[in-house]
């Protein structure tokens, strides 16, 4: 393992064998380890002398260095001398989320920061890596967990850990996660708990709808709750969602002061309940995001007209095909321009199949259905039948899927 290797490296610093540690610590001053290609055990010794620093670094990201999967485990022993660990994208395993767990019980551990984006950790690994958060010497205040496979089985664990006595976690950000409203409802459990000091929460495409937000209601009207940003974005929540959180953003004890509700299916009448809020507790609230809805000329107006000079309203990108369930809510139509239209292409099935037809190579095809089903993440907002044109070899998109 990772700890077992740098034991190994205090070993041979005793017998006095640092030639590989030297090695290193050269090419650190040189400034050329970046350019390097590290095998794991040149990350063991790195990591070492990391490790033995009398300092603790404000920052550290394994991707920094050139290596493989398996030197970025030897590299994650770092993170117990470190303020803040970018560990987006560094596919850890089960026993990665031990050492995470294992750095944030450490004694006077100087870890406030830990991004975990985009990692594969699933309910298991938020399981092991709770073990730390719950520890009395944790002092982690941001946890990003952004794309990481979790459920609804993650919230339960989470909550546990926001229920914890002194919890110092301020921000946490749990977007494109499959959480579904059984999962908040989980998560609520813990954000009402009096140990809860969260000031930001991240639930961006988490598949929720509407049933969710009365539960989320009662959060921002509870009296412990410290939250100030509540982010939604790319949910199904529609107006009657809306209308259940405005009944927790009217409330006195409601503290939030920024919104975020892009591409939630959101439309006047949402705008109205909105405005209605706003009119009834203004003090608080400095930033409402409703970009990607519908809210119309109307809505647009209730809201400016219910606002404080300090808010900011955001409602660019909107329109009524902003009000399409899913990722359809950003398409577009496409149009075909007969001036400058390929020749060697085909038209066929309303306009639906676009087959090319020069000489004898074998066709080129593509094939548009109109009820895909994408994450927002690959949905272009605009798509260019040109650019389309220069480079296709073969696409079909069914499903949300490549064939």
């Amino acid at each position: 393992s990772a700890d077992r290797t740098i034991n190994l490296f205090h070993c041979l610093n005793e017998l006095n064998d640092n030639s590989l540690v030297e090695e290193i610590q050269n090419s650190l001053r040189s400034g050329k380890l970046s350019d390097k290609k590290l095998e794991p055990h040149q990350c063991s010794a790195l990591a070492f002398v990391l490790l033995m620093s009398e300092e603790d670094l404000d920052e550290f990201d394994p991707k920094t260095y050139n290596t493989s999967a398996a030197g970025y485990q030897r590299l994650l022993p770092v993170i117990r001398n470190c303020r803040k660990a970018i560990l987006n994208s560094c596919h850890p395993t089960a026993k990665s989320c031990d050492i995470v767990a294992s750095a944030l019980q450490s004694s006077n551990s100087p870890l406030r920061d830990l991004d975990l984006s985009y990692n594969n950790l699933g309910d298991s690994g938020v399981e092991l890596l709770c073990a730390g958060l719950m520890s009395p010497n944790c002092q982690l205040q941001r946890l990003g967990l952004s794309s990481c496979d979790l459920t609804e089985q993650s919230c339960e664990i989470v909550a546990s850990a926001l229920q914890s006595s002194n919890s110092p976690l301020r921000d946490l950000d749990l977007s494109y996660n499959n959480l579904g409203d059984s999962g908040v409802e989980l998560l609520c459990a813990g954000l009402m708990s009096p140990n809860c000091k969260l000031q930001r929460l991240g639930l961006g495409w988490c598949n929720l709808t509407e049933g969710c937000c009365d539960v989320l209601a009662s959060f921002l009207r509870s009296p412990h709750s410290e939250l100030r940003d509540l982010e939604l974005r790319d949910n199904e929540l529609q107006d009657s969602g809306v209308r259940a959180l405005s009944a927790g953003l009217e409330d006195p004890h409601c503290k939030l002061q920024r919104l975020g509700l892009s591409g939630c299916r959101v439309t006047q009448r949402g705008c109205d309940f909105l405005a209605s809020a706003l009119c009834s507790n203004p003090s608080h609230l400095r930033e409402l995001d409703l970009r990607y809805n519908h809210p119309g000329d109307s809505g647009v107006r209730a809201l400016s007209a219910a606002k404080l000079d300090t808010l900011t309203l955001l409602v660019d990108h909107g329109g009524k095909n902003r009000t399409k369930p899913g990722p359809r809510k950003y398409g577009c139509q496409l149009t075909l321009d007969p001036n400058t239209a390929c020749k060697d292409l085909s038209l066929s099935e309303g306009n639906r199949k676009v087959t090319y037809t020069r000489g004898e190579r074998s066709s080129h095809i593509l094939i548009i259905q109109r009820d895909l089903s994408l994450s927002p993440r690959f949905c272009a907002e605009r798509v260019s039948v040109s650019a389309v044109i220069g480079r296709l070899s073969s696409v079909r998109l069914r499903g949300g899927g490549f064939l």
